[in-house]
């Protein structure tokens, strides 16, 4: 389970900055940078945020 790369990879593959998730996340910009290099885990809250901007669901984030 890599959360974290899972959120970079949709992140890069639909042009979206740290900063646009972040924001939709209700997190900053420096929060989403440690998600994705996974020395943070997200929420649940802050995932589902995430999962629905990325436009994919929470389990494909998780797996």
């Amino acid at each position: 389970m890599n959360i974290g790369k899972n959120i970079k990879k949709y992140r890069k593959d639909r042009g979206i900055t740290q900063e646009e998730l972040a924001k939709c996340a209700g997190v900053s910009q420096a929060m989403v940078n440690y998600f994705e290099k996974g020395l943070k885990m997200p929420s649940v809250i802050a995932l589902a945020a995430i999962a629905k901007k990325l436009g994919v669901k929470v389990d494909e984030l998780i797996n």
